[in-house]
C-alpha cells in the first residue's frame, strides 16, 4: 500500500482539530497527501528487510501504514500513544489513510517504536540527503547557513515533577532566609543530584528558565528553520567518541552548560559530514560555543568561511584594560605599551587549549612569591597581572568575519530559527515531556518529529507552494 495512505507532515493543531478532521467526509489534508506523496519511495530497503524479517511474511500491519500512524501522530499533535489509538477508533477515514483494517493495540505501537529506532534514525538520515537540493533551491543563502544548539527531552522521572525541585528551593529559603547575599537558586543547583536516579543519563540542565532532568541533544537546523542533524549525547555518542569528557557538575549551571555545550560541537559535526556530503559556508551559534579551540576546527577542519559566535565573558575579562600585543605577538602592559610582559611558560589544562601565560613586567620574587611592585596596578592582584595568549588567537578574533559588522549582526539574527524548530518540536509534534523513561522511545520521537518536518518540504515542494514549507495549514489553504 502506497504512502498515499501514510504521508504528510507538518504542524497539527491537536485533538480538537483532529477531531473536526474526522468528522468531514474525506478530509481534505488527506486528499492532499494521498495525491501527492508516496512514502514508500523514501523507506530505505534494509528497513524493510529488517520489519519483514521481524513481523514475517503473515504480518498484519504493513510498515508503510505503522510510520503512517506516527507521522499523523506528529500531524495531530497526538501526546499519548493511547489517545491515538482512541482518535483511530473515533475516524475510520484515519483508519484508511493507514491502512489499518484493524486497530494495533498501544504495546504494538510501543514496541515498533524501541524495535526500530536505529532504523527511523536511518530514515531520517536519508531525508535530510533527499531535501537538501530543495532547500538549496527555495533559498541559497539561508540553506547555505549551519546552525547549531543543544537541549533536552525530558523522560518521566521524579526528578522532574516541580514539587521535587521547589521543596528543595522552597527547604532553602527558610535556611538562608536572614541572608540576603545567598543566591538560593544557586545553592539549589548544588544539592541536586547531576542525574537521575532510574538512569546516569538522564542529565540535569536548567533551560527556558527551569531545572529539569534531560536527555540531552544537539540540533543542527539550515536558516530556513529545517532540521539537518539529531544527535544524542547518550552512552553510544560517548562510546563513538572517546575523547568526551564527562561532564562535573560546578556551582553555575551556565558555566557547565558552556562547557558542555562547546565540547560536544566537534563530534557532532564529524557525526554530520561523515554522513552527508555536504558543504556550508557559514558557522552560527551563541557564546557558549566561544572557545578558542573552536575556531581552529570549524574553519581548517570543516570548512565553514565564517564562524558566527559570540565572545562569552567567560573567556574574557572585560572589566580589565586589555593588552596591546608587539610584532613577536607579546603582549604589552596596559597602562605602558613599551613594556612587554614576561613570558611566563605553558599552561596545557585538561580540555582546554595549549596557552602561553605571560605575567606583568613589574614583578620581583621573593620567597619564592610572584609580587608587583608597578606604581599604578591594573589589576587588585598582589602578584601583578596576568595574561594568556593561544596559538589561535587571531581566529577567534577575525572568524572570517568582522565582528559586529552589519553583515555579522544580520547573520546572528537568523540563529534564532534552530530555537523555532526546538520548541515546535516540543510543543506542536509533542516531544517536550513525553510519558516515558526509555531513551529508545524517545530518540524515536525526536526522530519522527524530523521526518515529519522533511515530508512537509517535500509536499510543498510537489506542490510547488515553497513559501508554506513550514506550515500544513497554509499548504491546504
Amino acid at each position: 500500500m502506497s504512502f498515499n495512505s501514510k504521508k504528510q507532515l507538518s504542524f497539527g493543531d491537536l485533538y480538537q482539530q483532529a477531531k473536526d478532521w474526522a468528522q468531514n467526509d474525506k478530509p481534505q489534508f488527506l486528499e492532499m497527501l494521498d495525491q501527492y506523496l508516496d512514502l514508500s519511495e523514501f523507506i530505505p530497503a534494509n528497513f524493510y528487510t529488517a520489519y519483514y524479517k521481524y513481523f514475517g511474511r503473515k504480518r498484519e500491519y504493513d510498515l508503510e501504514s505503522m510510520l503512517s500512524a506516527f507521522i499523523l501522530q506528529k500531524i495531530l499533535g497526538i501526546p499519548t500513544l493511547v489517545l491515538l489509538v482512541n482518535i483511530f477508533a473515533l475516524s475510520s477515514d484515519l483508519r484508511d489513510f493507514c491502512g489499518f483494517k484493524s486497530i494495533p493495540d498501544i504495546s504494538q505501537f510501543s514496541r515498533f517504536k524501541t524495535k526500530f529506532e536505529d532504523h527511523l534514525e536511518d530514515l531520517f538520515y536519508h531525508l535530510v540527503d533527499v531535501t537538501e537540493p530543495l532547500c538549496r533551491k527555495i533559498d541559497p543563502l539561508k540553506s547555505d547557513l549551519f546552525i547549531y544548539d543543544t537541549t533536552g527531552f525530558e523522560p518521566y522521572v521524579t526528578e522532574n515533577n516541580p514539587k521535587y525541585i521547589n521543596n528543595i528551593i522552597r527547604r532553602l529559603k527558610n535556611i538562608y532566609r536572614n541572608d540576603k547575599n545567598v543566591n538560593i537558586y544557586a545553592f539549589a543547583y548544588q544539592s541536586m543530584p547531576s542525574s537521575a536516579q532510574v538512569n546516569q543519563e538522564i542529565k540535569q540542565l536548567y533551560i527556558n528558565g527551569h531545572f529539569c532532568y534531560v536527555y540531552k541533544a544537539g540540533i543542527v537546523t539550515n536558516g530556513l528553520g529545517v532540521i539537518r542533524h539529531i544527535s544524542f549525547f547518550d552512552d553510544e555518542f560517548k562510546d563513538n567518541h572517546p575523547e568526551v569528557p564527562v561532564e562535573k557538575k560546578s556551582d553555575s549551571p551556565d558555566e557547565d552548560k558552556s562547557i558542555g555545550d562547546s565540547t560536544s560541537l566537534k563530534p557532532v559535526l564529524e557525526d554530520y559530514f561523515n554522513l552527508h556530503n555536504h558543504h556550508y559556508s557559514t558557522f552560527i551559534a551563541d557564546s557558549a560555543f566561544d572557545s578558542y579551540q573552536t575556531y581552529p576546527f570549524l574553519i581548517k577542519d570543516f570548512g565553514f568561511d565564517k564562524a558566527v559566535i559570540p565572545l562569552n565573558s567567560r573567556n574574557t575579562k572585560s572589566d580589565l584594560p586589555q593588552p596591546e600585543y608587539n610584532e613577536n605577538g607579546w603582549p604589552l602592559c596596559p597602562k605602558d605599551s613599551s613594556l612587554p610582559m614576561k613570558p611566563n611558560g605553558w599552561c596545557r589544562g585538561k580540555n582546554r587549549s595549549p596557552r602561553f601565560k605571560f605575567v606583568c613586567p613589574k614583578i620581583n620574587y621573593k620567597g619564592g612569591k610572584r609580587n608587583c611592585y608597578c606604581e599604578e596596578p591594573c589589576t587588585d592582584s598582589n602578584y601583578g597581572r596576568v595574561t594568556y595568549t593561544y596559538p589561535d588567537q587571531d581566529l577567534r578574533t577575525y572568524p572570517g568575519i568582522i565582528r559586529d559588522t552589519d553583515d555579522w549582526i544580520d547573520l546572528y539574527k537568523k540563529r534564532g530559527v534552530v530555537e523555532q524548530t526546538i520548541n515546535y518540536f516540543k510543543d506542536a509534534m509533542v516531544t517536550g515531556n513525553l510519558k516515558t523513561q526509555n531513551l529508545k522511545s524517545i530518540k524515536t520521537d525526536v526522530f519522527l518529529a524530523g521526518i515529519t518536518q522533511l515530508l512537509t518540504l517535500i509536499l510543498a515542494d510537489k506542490m510547488d507552494k515553497p513559501e508554506n514549507i513550514r506550515s500544513l495549514r497554509s499548504l491546504i489553504a
